[in-house]
């Protein structure tokens, strides 16, 4: 089995929480091939299942309360974007999880430290040990602070979906740069609290309309809505 190349206390110093129960972080961090090795230890994958629906309701509530403007379905989709395995990958390299794991030879002799499918199972599994060794509101905080503010984080992710880019890609052939035209209809609510919203208009024909906490993902909103619109 090929151990752990850092002191797992440094981890703990990473994500902030110091564990009563280290046995739980040691699971948390035991990728299932280790038992392919000979080692019948507890492996991450039911902490992995815990910690995806720990880490879900967390972000539902966060959402639902920094953005009370905001309708099922766009909090819906925010949530998504929050748990997809691309953002769990990008959060587990922010604090270095892969040198923390452990796993069978093979599995560390094939990259498996630097496998997104591996951290990020590993990020949810460390979720569901903090659970487990504390409570939802200390797993809360810990969680937050490694997402930090929801809205930037949100801002960041809409650069790897840009639904804003696809709308160009699909009408510029046919009507040119300057054909997509973004408005801003609507501001409201205090400076921490503000709330966007945004039309798309399309040679001079409103396409689409968007909102959402900041400029940039009112205009995916709205851009989405367009591209369902110009697809249909």
């Amino acid at each position: 089995m090929a151990g752990a190349l850092h002191d797992k206390a440094a981890l703990e110093e990473r994500i902030g929480y110091h564990f009563t129960d280290t046995a739980l972080l040691q699971q948390a961090l035991t990728h299932p091939s280790c038992n392919l090795d000979n080692r019948r230890e507890a492996h991450n994958q039911r902490l992995e299942f815990l910690g995806d629906a720990v880490l879900g309701l967390i972000l539902a509530e966060a959402l639902y309360t920094e953005l009370p403007d905001e309708r099922e379905g766009v909090l819906t989709r925010y949530r998504s974007m929050l748990v997809k395995g691309y953002q769990l990958c990008l959060l587990a390299r922010e604090i270095g999880l892969g040198q923390y794991l452990e796993m069978g030879e093979s599995e560390e002799a094939n990259g498996g430290r630097k496998r997104s499918s591996i951290l990020e199972d590993a990020f949810e599994a460390v979720i569901g040990a903090v659970y487990l060794d504390s409570s939802l509101e200390t797993t809360r905080e810990v969680a937050l602070r490694l997402y930090g503010p929801l809205v930037k984080r949100l801002d960041t992710l809409t650069d790897a979906h840009n639904p804003k880019g696809r709308l160009q890609e699909l009408l510029q052939p046919k009507l040119g740069n300057e054909a997509i035209e973004y408005r801003l209809t609507e501001e409201a609510g205090p400076d921490h609290r503000k709330h966007f919203t945004i039309e798309v208009w399309i040679n001079g024909s409103r396409r689409g309309s968007g909102s959402g906490p900041s400029k940039k993902l009112a205009e995916e909103a709205a851009a989405i809505e367009a591209l369902q619109n110009t697809e249909a």
